[in-house]
């Protein structure tokens, strides 16, 4: 620790750094940092700064939750010691190399507190003591809108323009068109420390879609973080507006956050999903780590799909999946395996949502994986041949946020994967943000009642 704080801070006295900016993930996959000059980095760098707990205890909204027991005002928001992971070190190269750090709160005194970020780090650990290194990667699709912010906010975002029009998926010509900010996007994010595998448009108007490079599950947590902020900031720069929300029009398909998995052995050699004696080059390891996915994933769909939005997303015909459902290559379940070779063979888990917060997706996938192989499940069901959606004999995945909710709020099974206290308090955002939406009079009901009724 002492070593790599030398270095870092030798580093940035060497390039005359004046500044830093620092920041932390909420519940809802939120960045939320600070600007501190650099004498006041040094001062916090080894043992942590301050940061109002009001982080785990609003919504993306900044309205602060009434059913919080962790905090709020009956404890009057207090600081909580946010520790800086050096190891997240990188330069913003469209802030003029801005040195930025993630932060988490891993700090003792914050056991209380339900960080994403600090809550994979304690499931990347469970995998290390078994004997694994995980090695996740997560892709997003994603819409870009013309930025006319005003006349959105104007028009209750009913004015929205997007970037490129028609349905054009893998187009080389509407890449091409908006090639400065399709180019600007790969460049940049790898500056950013953000490698990215592949980028192409999706089918819809003004949609991408990206694969970043695989990395140990921590890493690959941060870079997908920082992707979608990336994106954003990018993006404004060229007079865009990034979405990530799960499905913005009904007749369009929705975006997902696909999230690919695999184990490795412990010196990192051997990729322990892959077993060339087997038919499918599937190992007895990686059918245990499906029957755990697939037992626990209507318990922690919350952390896949975790709002009102992500379940127009999950319906039939869509590109998204609504059953229990695995299968070799097949884009219709909800696990699709590829085990092709030993340095490829992983698993993709299909339903979780581009507004989902990648730590808590990448903890669910990788603790219900584990808890298969841990309880050695077996998979009861052979491989979904054909149309997943008509496959449902494991059953289908919770219709609602609501539903989705309780069904967490009241599984054992997700208390012992990420504790009681983590499932109350996130059950709890999620129905607050049904409670929210409850209350609402939609444009749908307005042109369907108004006149009519």
């Amino acid at each position: 620790m002492q070593d790599k704080l030398q270095e870092v801070i030798q580093q940035l006295t060497d390039q005359n750094t004046e500044k830093v900016k620092v920041a932390v993930v909420d519940l809802d996959g939120v960045l939320r940092g600070k600007m501190m000059s650099f004498e006041k980095f040094k001062s916090i760098a080894e043992k942590g700064f301050g940061f109002c707990d009001v982080l785990f205890g609003w919504d993306a909204a900044d309205v602060a939750y009434d059913n919080a027991k962790i905090t709020g005002w009956h404890t009057g928001y207090p600081d909580a010691s946010a520790l800086v992971d050096l190891d997240t070190f990188r330069q913003v190269p469209w802030e003029n190399g801005l040195p930025f750090f993630l932060a988490d709160f891993r700090d003792e005194k914050n056991n209380n507190l339900p960080c994403p970020r600090t809550l994979l780090i304690g499931i990347a650990k469970q995998a290390g003591d078994a004997g694994y290194i995980p090695y996740f990667s997560q892709e997003f699709e994603w819409f870009n809108f013309i930025d006319n912010n005003d006349e959105l906010y104007a028009s209750k975002f009913s004015k929205l323009k997007p970037m490129t029009n028609g349905m054009f998926g893998y187009s080389i010509l509407r890449a091409s068109q908006k090639s400065e900010f399709f180019h600007d996007l790969f460049d940049s994010l790898k500056k950013f420390g953000i490698p990215i595998e592949g980028i192409h448009t999706e089918t819809g108007p003004g949609v991408y879609e990206a694969a970043m490079l695989y990395a140990k599950v921590l890493e690959a947590g941060d870079r997908a973080v920082l992707f979608k902020s990336g994106v954003r900031e990018i993006a404004h720069r060229h007079g865009l507006i990034a979405t990530f929300m799960a499905k913005w029009n009904e007749n369009l398909p929705g975006c997902s956050g696909h999230v690919h998995q695999s184990l490795w052995s412990a010196d990192g050699k051997h990729n322990l999903f892959y077993d060339k004696k087997s038919k499918t080059n599937m190992s007895s390891l990686l059918e245990s780590y499906i029957a755990g996915q697939l037992l626990c994933l209507p318990y922690v769909l919350p952390m896949y799909a975790p709002t009102i939005n992500s379940y127009k997303r999950l319906v039939e015909g869509a590109w998204a999946p609504t059953t229990l459902t695995w299968a070799i290559d097949n884009r219709t379940t909800a696990l699709r395996v590829l085990p092709a070779g030993s340095s490829s063979a992983r698993l993709e888990t299909r339903v979780v949502g581009s507004d989902s917060n990648p730590y808590l997706a990448m903890s669910a996938c990788l603790a219900s994986g584990l808890y298969g192989i841990k309880n050695k499940l077996k998979l009861k069901t052979p491989a979904t041949i054909g149309n997943g959606y008509a496959d449902k004999r494991n059953g289908i995945l919770p219709g609602s946020l609501w539903d989705a909710t309780q069904a967490m709020k009241n599984s054992d099974i997700a208390k012992e994967l990420f504790g009681e206290a983590f499932v109350a308090h996130y059950a709890g955002t999620r129905e607050w943000e049904c409670r929210q939406f409850a209350k609402v009079v939609t444009d749908w009901e307005l042109k369907r009642y108004l006149e009519i009724i």
